[in-house]
């Protein structure tokens, strides 16, 4: 099996290529914030599978009890950890709804998740080639 088969990178590997995608999204918002009646874009984030494949099911994260001695989640097992979105824009007279600061803050967050999915995924294939003793 080639390396690049391997679950694990290929999944890392599809996280970058969305934070690239996002990138040239939200840099379109920013160069379009003066464009009159303009709407900001965004992706959605890719959900993966526990086999690593993307899918497309938007399921919330539930916390799990993998061992006895672990302490138990208030209110019992199973509680989903909420997101917090905020809901509408505010439109300047000209129509156009980029909010420069909130594009900003999207961008240096997408910026920095793109440089920690890029170490994993050359410190596991430092891991990987130390593991077949090429490293």
């Amino acid at each position: 099996m080639p390396i690049n088969d391997l679950p694990v990178l290929s999944v890392l590997r599809t996280k970058m290529q969305w934070h690239q995608e996002r990138q040239r999204v939200l840099s379109e918002n920013v160069s379009n914030s003066d464009t009159p009646n303009f709407k900001p874009r965004d992706l959605v984030e890719p959900r993966f599978e526990s086999t690593g494949a993307a899918s497309g099911s938007t399921g919330a994260l539930a916390m799990m009890r993998t061992s006895t001695s672990h302490i138990e989640p208030a209110g019992g097992g199973g509680q989903n950890f909420e997101q917090n979105r905020k809901s509408g824009f505010q439109t300047r007279p000209a129509g156009n709804a980029v909010n420069l600061e909130e594009e900003m803050l999207k961008v240096s967050a997408n910026q920095m998740d793109y440089a920690a999915v890029t170490s994993l995924y050359s410190k596991s294939l430092h891991l990987l080639k130390t593991a077949i003793g090429k490293g």
